[in-house]
């Protein structure tokens, strides 16, 4: 399985000639991030994770929590709504659903729908939640308002994966990158994993699964 991370949180997953992508959202500027793709996973509708309008093309299939599938009602049998403890297959991968809620994030609002994608058994993105599931291979929300550096390294520590690949970094500039940059890398030296930021555009292969 190949990852390659393109804007923000967004992330396509290839493995055998197919493709599928999650959150390819406002802040994901790359046109080709779908090209090709066969289906889209979209763990919730804030913007920087969800961009209706690039999900047109009538080929793509689209998994999703019920909170974006109610502003996708337009795309007809397309859309297939996912919940905690649901499995699917598309695209040659094997997928399960977890979690069901966005992480606290404002006093004034209720936490929106948020559901969390397990990838063959190896790759979790969890959208933006702290949702603990036994997997390898993290993608590791990197920044947000709603979470903080004790926060990130308390979850990356109780995940404890093999390797985390930090994404959800599209609001920092380039200090902000260099911190995020220096706090993986000593987590990296603490656990003796692979863990640290990939780049937009950057792919990891991961080899034996």
């Amino acid at each position: 399985m190949e990852i390659t991370k393109f804007g923000h949180a967004c992330v396509r997953l290839e493995k055998n000639g197919r493709a599928i992508v999650i959150d390819p959202g406002v802040m994901t500027p790359e046109a080709d991030a779908l090209t090709g793709a066969e289906a889209v996973l979209i763990t919730h509708e804030h913007f920087d994770h969800f961009d209706p309008e690039r999900l047109q093309d009538p080929h793509l299939t689209v998994y999703t929590c019920p909170g974006v599938a109610r502003h996708l009602t337009g795309l007809g049998e397309r859309v297939h709504v996912v919940r905690d403890g649901d499995d699917f297959s598309v695209a040659g991968f094997d997928v399960s659903a977890v979690g069901d809620k966005h992480h606290f994030s404002h006093p004034d609002a209720p936490p929106v729908d948020n559901v969390g994608f397990l990838v063959d058994g190896e790759v979790f993105h969890p959208g933006d939640a702290l949702t603990v599931v036994d997997a390898p291979t993290l993608l590791l929300p990197g920044q947000a308002p709603w979470l903080t550096v004790p926060d990130m390294i308390g979850y990356l520590r109780q995940m404890a994966p093999r390797r985390a690949y930090a994404v959800h970094d599209g609001l920092l500039n380039e200090w902000g990158l260099k911190v995020l940059d220096d706090v993986l890398a000593m987590e990296a030296k603490r656990a003796g994993s692979d863990i640290r930021r990939l780049k937009p555009g950057e792919s990891v292969e991961l080899v034996g699964l």
